[in-house]
């Protein structure tokens, strides 16, 4: 395939600084200190690890996002060299994430507020083209770490659909939990949505259910009906389900070496199929093979668009 569409995906929300550290299975005590063999400082946040892999697939693509105006934005805004030009700048420090590995794959994160909670619709509206090409699709991601944009989803979701948007969201973890009040909150918004993209627990979270697929079922059944609920789950592979089906591909076997931003690249992957047109069996292997690439591989690596295609196929 020849990556020639003229439809282009904008990637909504949180890009910050991630400084990742390990490998840590035990939090020292109160006034002692530890050391770790591994750091990294590099470009992060949902949006911003999709937008790496955009650019590292040379998928015609745009990260819509502001930035802070302390020592780190300039930094920062350099590995987005074809989207920070148009990135309002707030006047706080730029929003920092402490990610600890730990020795079973899994993380814990440390977050400041930063310029992300400063993010508005109106400054996502006015990066936006007034009407969308065909087959424009945009991606919203950090959904509870935009706190201001957070606030505005039902009038942000419903401008987006009135310009033309194919909408897909990816929620995040809430800090404060699924309470029944972040579940109303985002019923209210909900049907506006087409690709909803979630990991196993917060799908559970967010249905209030016990059990994966009438979790799934009931989220594909409250959105818009022209797409469905994308469930990543690990080394398990990625299901999808919609109105009328359900999906699944297995995930491939790799080395993990860092997971953190693996479900980022995963929507990189999943979404660039459906700019090109391709059927949902095909988004859950592309999704797949770009995560798979980014989690085996340190310093981290994406494939470009001809090893997508090739990787694409082995699956």
């Amino acid at each position: 395939m020849i990556n020639t569409t003229t439809a282009t995906l904008y990637v909504v929300g949180n890009i910050n600084v991630d400084l990742i550290m390990g490998t840590l299975d035990q939090w020292p005590q109160r006034g002692t200190e530890v050391m770790v063999k591994h750091s990294e400082l590099r470009p992060g946040g949902s949006a911003g690890n999709c937008a790496l892999a955009l650019e590292a697939m040379q998928v015609r693509h745009r990260a819509i996002a502001n930035q802070g105006d302390d020592g780190l934005s300039q930094w920062l805004a350099s590995h987005f060299p074809h989207s920070a030009a148009h990135w309002p700048r707030s006047q706080c420090e730029t929003s920092l994430t402490v990610g600890v590995t730990h020795s079973d794959h899994e993380r814990s994160f440390i977050s400041n507020y930063g310029h992300i909670v400063q993010l508005t619709a109106q400054q996502v509206l006015d990066q936006l083209p007034q009407q969308a090409t065909e087959g424009d699709i945009v991606l919203l991601c950090g959904t509870f770490l935009c706190l201001h944009l957070y606030g505005d989803y039902p009038a942000l979701l419903t401008e987006l659909r009135q310009r033309g948007y194919l909408i897909a969201v990816d929620t995040g973890w809430p800090p404060q939990g699924w309470t029944e009040e972040v579940r109303q909150d985002i019923a209210r918004w909900l049907p506006l949505c087409d690709w909803l993209l979630l990991n196993e627990v917060e799908t559970l979270g967010l249905a209030a259910q016990s059990q994966l697929p009438t979790s799934a079922t009931q989220l594909a059944r409250q959105l818009s009906g022209r797409g469905g609920c994308v469930v990543k789950c690990g080394e398990q592979g990625a299901r999808c389900w919609l109105r009328d089906q359900q999906l699944s591909q297995p995930a491939r076997p790799v080395t993990v070496v860092d997971t953190i931003g693996a479900g980022d690249s995963f929507n990189a992957g999943f979404l660039t199929a459906l700019l090109h047109q391709q059927d949902v069996t095909a988004a859950l292997q592309w999704g797949i093979a770009v995560a798979a690439l980014a989690i085996s591989t340190a310093p981290r690596r994406y494939p470009n668009w001809q090893q997508l295609q090739f990787s694409a196929k082995e699956q």
